[in-house]
């Protein structure tokens, strides 16, 4: 079906100035335009020309890209919305990433763990900045040890696409064994728009589910084989919680990044035409009280949600 439309759209534009059907393809996708540089030679040459993908990117690309200290170079417009869609480039002194999204051309943005406010974050008792190689800022968040935990951020409905719906998430890893206070541990999450009283909450986990162990007073210790039965059962048990991976289409727990991170969604929101709001995002777990530590946080990211 594909071939037979392809062919057809050939057919019909073929004998076009290349000019004129770039001007057509710009009105599509980039997806589309992908596709259709297939027909033929002449849709090659007008789907890859700078008409067609200058309107693919950001109307304000140039002046987000003049915030850079290190701009890419490119050959092409093509080139550039390549470039972006695969290299988020740092701006705002490198505490704010921004990217395109591959599919639509949208903005993307991640906010540092630098450019959001976390309760005692400069208290190295509770939080340290440190460096990580995986991370593309400079610096990230290390929780040490904390029992009120609150991570807010913040970022201009100007600053995005207007129009698209966006989902906003945190992004982070646990620092290895030192990770502590989060199995089965209810994360309170937010999304709205600050001053208006409009924020959506819920509830989501920072660790991958895990089923909770059986007391172990309720398992008789009578005899030294029961007692060696037990023991091998509790270390099969542990393998098989070990081995329960988070669920990838699961809102409510972490799902792994294919940079190596882990994220959670902390809501969505749409975002207008023509609006000047602050959209504020948050993380909570200020109401057990418990001690937790062993969290790295990158960053909040908000990108376009697509489509399932």
């Amino acid at each position: 079906m594909v071939n037979t439309v392809m062919v057809e759209v050939g057919s019909e534009f073929e004998h076009l100035p290349e000019d004129c059907i770039a001007n057509v393809v710009s009105f599509t996708t980039p997806r589309d335009a992908c596709i259709l540089s297939l027909v033929s030679s002449t849709f090659r040459s007008a789907a890859q020309s700078d008409v067609v993908w200058d309107r693919f990117l950001p109307s304000d690309y140039d002046a987000i890209i003049s915030q850079s200290s290190t701009p890419p170079t490119y050959s092409s417009k093509k080139e550039l919305y390549r470039h972006l869609c695969q290299n988020p480039l740092l701006i705002d002194a490198g505490k704010m990433s921004f990217a395109l999204d591959k599919l639509t051309g949208k903005k993307c943005y991640m906010l540092s763990a630098r450019n959001l406010f976390i309760v005692w974050g400069d208290t190295p008792r509770y939080w340290r900045w440190t460096s990580v190689t995986a991370s593309r800022f400079l610096e990230v968040a290390e929780l040490v040890s904390v029992c009120w935990l609150e991570i807010r951020g913040w970022i201009k409905s100007s600053m995005l696409s207007p129009n698209t719906l966006y989902g906003a998430y945190l992004v982070f890893k646990q620092s290895g064994a030192a990770a502590y206070g989060f199995e089965n541990q209810p994360v309170e999450v937010s999304v709205g728009v600050a001053g208006e009283g409009d924020e959506r909450r819920r509830t989501v986990y920072l660790e991958a589910p895990r089923p909770r162990r059986p007391r172990q007073q309720i398992v008789p210790r009578r005899t030294r084989i029961f007692s060696r039965v037990r023991s091998r059962l509790v270390e099969s048990f542990d393998a098989a919680v070990a081995a329960v991976p988070s669920s990838p289409v699961d809102p409510f727990y972490p799902t792994e990044r294919g940079d190596g991170w882990c994220e959670v969604q902390l809501g969505d929101f749409l975002n207008g035409e023509g609006e000047e709001k602050n959209v504020e995002m948050g993380v909570y777990e200020v109401k057990s009280g418990d001690w937790k530590g062993g969290l790295v946080v990158q960053g909040i990211e908000i990108r376009p949600k697509r489509k399932n």
